[in-house]
């Protein structure tokens, strides 16, 4: 097992694409890190690289002590399980898993060992004799995940190796993987587009967007405090509401005013106010009368005000559309200035022919951001240390 590090890496493709703009990034020996983020964000591309797939145009890569970037990726010593799986389909189970070490010239009693054991910890020991067409989508990445085992190498990479499977074996499957992770705690890098797996899966969660890392740090962190609009967006089901503006002065203290949706950010006439948490009004004093966005979970948004909070914030929000899920329902609509706004709630009945309905929410747990895409979260400490600023301490 290894610690994996990356030193200013980048990656630029002909033409001048730049697929990874400069990253760093240290993952310590035994740790389970997941790459996450869009579509075409460069994490299977920073993958590939450290497996020895892709070529550098700058930067370095160590594994353990070594640089490996000039080493072929038969010597880097890591195992990579692939979105298809990579099996070879004239050959069944056991040699599928076998087969790497027979390359490496481990005697057959050895091979039989290692094979039989991971067979058993993975439960596909019934499977040896069978060929991969004979097996279902999850039974070929458990095998897929076998053959990484028996080699031990010293860290696991996965390219996105749950998308072929459904829901319910999705599910299964990563439980399994983190099992895996726990008992055998090898140095794991997991890449993927879905923030679910990654909020379950890593010890820490890399958020990508367009080459370039915009979080590092525990899923929790990521999801209470997101460094920017990108992230705060990117992680969280259903995703952050945005709601643009401005901040005025009224009685010597700061108070959010919605603008009309897609338009300037001026103050608004008919959209909802909302006053400013204690703990924000030093950071945001500088803001007055400057664009600014507010930001708040789904789940934040309640249809009574909750008792234990010292302060709430209020907003009349016009239904679309009601969407049960169990327990909890979806209640989507726009804010009298037009933005769009989910709330995620205890499902209630009497609530589907609803037009119009209050919402609530603590006003110390919501956020403020720059505008853009990428506005930085006004709402965190300046200065505060992330990890993503010490990714190479």
């Amino acid at each position: 097992m290894a610690r994996v590090l990356l030193e200013n890496i980048t990656k630029i493709y002909p033409g001048g694409v730049r697929a990874i703009d400069g990253i760093n990034l240290r993952i310590a020996d035994q740790e389970f890190v997941v790459l996450v983020g869009p579509s075409g964000c460069g994490k299977t591309t920073t993958l590939r690289m450290i497996a020895g797939l892709e070529s550098l145009s700058s930067g370095h890569i160590s594994i353990g002590d070594r640089v490996v970037n000039d080493v072929p990726p038969k010597d880097r010593d890591i195992a990579m399980v692939f979105q298809n799986y990579a099996l070879y389909p004239h050959m069944t189970v056991y040699k599928n898993m076998a087969f790497g070490l027979k390359l490496r010239g481990m005697p057959k009693n050895q091979i039989r060992q290692k094979v039989t054991e991971t067979a058993k910890l993975l439960e596909i020991d019934h499977l040896l004799d069978r060929r991969p067409k004979a097996l279902s989508g999850g039974q070929r990445q458990r095998v897929a995940v076998g053959r990484a085992i028996v080699r031990e190498p010293v860290a696991f990479l996965f390219d996105e190796p749950l998308s072929n499977l459904d829901a319910k074996l999705r599910v299964t499957t990563r439980a399994e993987i983190k099992r895996l992770h726990q008992r055998l705690r090898t140095t794991t890098i997991y890449v993927t587009h879905d923030q679910e797996e990654a909020m379950t899966l890593g010890d820490r969660i890399v958020v990508m967007k367009d080459g370039k890392i915009h979080q590092v740090d525990t899923p929790l962190k990521v999801y209470h405090e997101p460094m920017n609009r990108f992230v705060a967006g990117f992680i969280g089901t259903p995703p952050m509401n945005f709601v643009d503006g401005t901040l005025a002065r009224e009685a010597g203290k700061l108070v959010f005013r919605e603008s009309a949706a897609g338009g300037e950010l001026t103050s608004a006439t008919n959209g909802f106010t909302l006053s400013v948490a204690d703990h924000l009004q030093a950071k945001l004093a500088a803001r007055v009368s400057q664009p600014i966005v507010l930001g708040i979970r789904p789940r934040l948004l309640q249809l009574q005000p909750s008792a234990s909070s010292e302060m709430s914030g209020q907003l009349k929000l016009k239904v679309d559309v009601v969407e049960p899920l169990g327990s909890d329902m979806d209640v989507i609509g726009k804010t009298a200035s037009g933005h769009h706004v989910v709330a995620r709630i205890e499902a209630v009945e009497l609530l589907s022919g609803a037009s119009e309905v209050n919402m609530f929410f603590d006003s110390r747990k919501i956020h403020f951001f720059e505008p853009g895409d990428t506005g930085m979260n006004l709402s965190l400490t300046p200065g505060a240390t992330t990890e993503l600023n010490h990714a190479l301490a």
